[in-house]
């Protein structure tokens, strides 16, 4: 078969990278599970940890319980979530997949650098390390999540107004603050500080006896309290760690940034200060990523499969491809599925 013919063939895809969150306890052994054969990836990662002293990811994935505390410290999920990200995308089947752009969620953006070419290994666990562990000695604020969907997966104009009211409610208050952190799909993500969050999570109506949820270890990401976290990285991070990226890149803006025509430096001041401190747009992401590049299928690296739904809620929004509500989605994954999720293992074989 000629090349041209070959291409021809192959699938067009988009990446989507995981951000913080997707290592949970069903994850446990992921990395030994999917990925024995990736030896030089996970020991680069390990040689690097075991230098400033941090137990490998190795030790992690391997251990026989799952650790909250553990598990979710920002400077074990990082580097944790990274390895079995970027594990994933090597096993990316390219004679059947033609990858034409790459996109994540919050932390994913920093995997999304590395797996588009733009972070040298080397350098993508330097980056992300050191954004893991920025807040060692206090996690600075935190996270609360909430849906704006109903049950079948469309905007609920009552609970956008309920955010609304209670956003106002917590301004009130000296002291208080809250900003939006995270556009998922169907779910705001909201980051704040103690005073500001426990008065909005009081005021916001309960809903299914789970939200709004309190995000465990998470710090108040992509909010105007990280400058000083921004700042930091700034200082600590050179700019010559960066080069354009080999694969177009979708940011938290929904932004593209192409192989040939990208600014290095304006590339090291999104990744190191607006996304550190503005809202990540990771719904705009997915838009872009639909629109702008037509793929054929959407694959979500792991570990787990927790973006599978905002993804969907994505596509809904916009009635891609006549995904109308949360059961047409369904059906057409069991069909034939447009997001494929490498932690689910029925469509994980389908990708590798």
């Amino acid at each position: 078969m000629s090349t041209t013919k070959a291409s021809q063939s192959k699938q067009r895809v988009v990446v989507i990278c995981p951000g913080r969150g997707t290592y949970n306890k069903e994850e446990l052994g992921y990395l030994n599970r999917h990925h024995a054969d990736k030896v030089e990836l996970v020991e680069g990662i390990d040689n690097y940890r075991s230098a400033l002293d941090q137990i490998s990811i190795a030790e992690l994935d391997s251990m026989a319980n799952y650790s909250l505390k553990q598990h979710t410290a920002g400077e074990n999920a990082s580097a944790l979530i990274y390895a079995c990200a970027m594990a994933d995308f090597m096993s990316i089947n390219r004679d059947a997949y033609d990858i034409v752009g790459v996109t994540g969620n919050s932390m994913g953006w920093y995997i999304a650098l590395a797996a588009a070419g733009a972070l040298s290994p080397e350098n993508a666990i330097h980056l992300i390390n050191t954004m893991g562990s920025m807040m060692t000695d206090g996690v600075i604020g935190g996270q609360v999540i909430y849906p704006v969907v109903d049950d079948n997966w469309h905007i609920c104009e009552k609970r956008i107004a309920d955010i609304e009211n209670s956003l106002a409610t917590v301004q009130q208050i000296e002291g208080a603050e809250v900003y939006p952190s995270i556009e998922l799909g169907g779910y705001r993500v909201f980051g704040g500080n103690a005073k500001g969050l426990a008065t909005f999570m009081e005021a916001l109506p309960e809903i299914d006896s789970r939200y709004p949820m309190n995000l465990f270890n998470h710090a108040a990401f992509h909010t105007p309290l990280l400058q000083n976290v921004a700042d930091k990285a700034q200082h600590t991070i050179e700019k010559d760690m960066f080069s354009p990226p080999s694969i177009p890149l979708i940011d938290g803006i929904g932004n593209v940034w192409q192989p040939h025509s990208s600014s290095v430096e304006l590339l090291y001041h999104y990744t190191l200060q607006t996304q550190v401190v503005d809202t990540y747009q990771f719904s705009k992401a997915i838009e872009v990523a639909i629109k702008e590049f037509a793929p054929d299928k959407l694959i979500i690296l792991g570990p787990g499969a927790t973006l599978g739904g905002a993804v969907a809620q994505c596509l809904i929004a916009h009635q891609w491809r006549g995904i109308s509500d949360k059961s047409r989605f369904i059906d057409q994954q069991k069909a034939d599925p447009f997001v494929l999720a490498m932690g689910l293992e029925e469509q994980r074989k389908l990708v590798v």
